[in-house]
């Protein structure tokens, strides 16, 4: 059985290296985008890109909304197909101006790979995403345990987290150097922290509480002074695996290093929402919250700026297009607002004013002062 074509992969190479040198795109993407090269390989039974026709696009489209979900176990989302004959659509149009391919492709033929557009449109719709509260964040903190020492690293985690909304991948590589707490704040250096497109700025603590700040301050604390770790070690260690008594591992304290990933720092945060009885919010829907909650405390252009900057973003318009959709029971509240302010237009008041005025005009006390006064 065949499972690969020797030509297609020294190409493939060829066009992943490009993405990574040339268009600079991360790990992830460019594994992404090996997948769906690789789905798409596996249904044209690895035919040589040299034979590619538009009829092989159709097909593989077709094919791809008839595909269920590993995860869902339902057909594939508008979205996942998408992303899949994107890549495609990017690859083959490249592929179109390579030597040995010039004869063989043409730049329209990546076009077959294109959604029609009412798919896309569902797929690239922009949905309200689910935010928590403060008062529900600061609940399931006040809930989580603090006996032992990895009892205490969660609690920090997350309050950290709802301090500084850090991405998790940032918290996994911080290091103790990188906070200050004098100055309340924390240095997202790129050279050693895991920041989004390897950016490297300062977050000074958002105001969620003092109460919030001094758990993160008391964790620093433990690590320097009970641990006396440095500098250099994990602001957020990793846990320390063992062999048990009956051969399994099990938990046995912390480790200085560094997680690899985020994926245990989401796995504390389902633990500890489950446990405070709430729905899930992953780490990066504090970020969301903090954008609401900037919205509703900055009373000033500068002030939004800030509040922005201190997210790591370089763009007042990054917070708002990625960030700052309005949830529906706000934009249900702004809107009645403005129903109630129009009811109280300044024409409405003009003509409320002046027939104030005449119910006066009327009054039998004021009409005698206004005669007296011609009187006089």
């Amino acid at each position: 059985m065949t499972t690969h074509n020797p030509k297609n992969e020294r190409i493939k190479r060829q066009y992943l290296a490009y993405l990574r040198e040339a268009e600079r795109h991360s790990e992830a993407t460019v594994d992404a985008v090996a997948a769906a090269l690789a789905r798409f390989e596996s249904h044209t039974r690895f035919r040589d890109f040299k034979t590619f026709h538009h009829k092989q696009a159709v097909a593989f489209k077709h094919h791809l909304a008839d595909q269920d979900s590993n995860t869902t176990r339902e057909k594939l989302s508008k979205a996942t197909q998408y992303a899949t004959l994107s890549h495609l659509r990017r690859f083959f149009h490249w592929l179109a101006g390579q030597p040995g391919y010039k004869s063989s492709l043409s730049y329209s033929d990546a076009k077959y790979f294109n959604l029609p557009d009412k798919d896309s449109r569902i797929a690239t719709a922009r949905r309200m995403r689910p935010v928590p509260t403060l008062e529900q964040i600061r609940h399931v903190i006040a809930a989580m345990p603090k006996a032992t020492d990895i009892e205490k690293r969660n609690r920090a985690l997350v309050a950290f987290t709802l301090l500084t909304g850090a991405r998790d991948s940032a918290i996994a590589s911080l290091k103790l150097k990188h906070i200050d707490l004098a100055a309340d704040c924390v240095h997202q250096d790129a050279r050693d922290v895991k920041t989004k497109f390897s950016k490297t700025f300062t977050t000074f603590f958002f105001p969620v509480g003092d109460d919030i700040k001094q758990i993160v301050a008391d964790w620093v604390d433990f690590l320097r002074k009970d641990r006396l770790w440095g500098n250099d070690d994990s602001l957020f260690p990793r846990t320390k695996v063992r062999v048990g008594a009956n051969y399994c591992f099990e938990a046995a304290g912390l480790d200085r290093g560094h997680w690899s990933n985020a994926t245990p720092i989401r796995d504390i945060f389902k633990q500890a929402f489950a446990a405070a009885g709430l729905p899930y919010f992953n780490p990066h829907s504090f970020r969301n919250m903090l954008v609401v909650l900037g919205e509703k405390l900055c009373q000033s252009p500068e002030a939004f700026k800030a509040w922005s900057q201190n997210l790591g973003h370089e763009g007042v318009l990054t917070t708002f297009y990625s960030y700052g959709v309005v949830a529906t029971p706000r934009q249900g509240e702004i809107i009645h607002r403005m129903a109630e302010l129009t009811k109280a237009s300044p024409t409405s008041r003009a003509a409320a004013d002046l027939e104030k005025l005449l119910r006066k005009m009327q009054n039998p006390a004021v009409l005698r002062a206004l005669s007296a006064a011609e009187d006089g």
